[in-house]
């Protein structure tokens, strides 16, 4: 089965670029979320931020907490608070493993990004991070600069 490109199905729509920067990823899990339908269709448009995001758990559940969806402009009464706390879909153990890791040893749950995955369901790409010190930010900043560096010099002398 070959994807298409531009497929409507298979996209993303939220990237937390800014993620990767101030933590250092340990590993990843796929989430579903639960959402309303006014909601999907504002993530079909492809409006979503989840720059100061992140999930925490509560009473058994893991929750994403201050994402942004905007309201659906032809939503009108039945639409959706912006803000809302919205619920991840996960297995028993992988909310046991990520509650584990943020209780024991200070670990945090940043998302990454928010898609469209084969089947059409909106899938949400969460982290478990430590939060870099400044130092470690600046040398992922040098190594950072240096690749562009690298690059630069072996497309010119190449």
């Amino acid at each position: 089965m070959t994807q298409k490109k531009n497929d409507p199905n298979n996209r993303t729509v939220a990237e937390n670029r800014k993620a990767r920067f101030a933590y250092e990823v340990t590993d990843t899990v796929e989430a579903g979320l639960v959402l309303t339908g006014t909601e999907v269709k504002s993530l079909r448009q492809g409006q979503a931020n989840i720059q100061e995001s992140y999930a925490s758990v509560e009473g058994g559940e893991i929750w994403l907490i201050n994402s942004y969806l905007p309201e659906y402009l032809q939503g009108n009464r039945f639409n959706h608070e912006p803000r809302r706390r919205r619920k991840l879909l996960l297995s028993k153990r992988e909310m046991a493993r990520l509650a584990q890791a943020v209780e024991r040893e200070g670990m945090t749950m940043v998302p990454l990004k928010i898609y469209f995955n084969d089947r059409g369901r909106a899938k949400l790409l969460l982290a478990i991070a430590r939060g870099k010190k400044l130092h470690d930010k600046r040398q992922s900043e040098k190594q950072r600069d240096w690749a562009r560096e690298k690059g630069r010099l072996l497309k010119t002398r190449g």
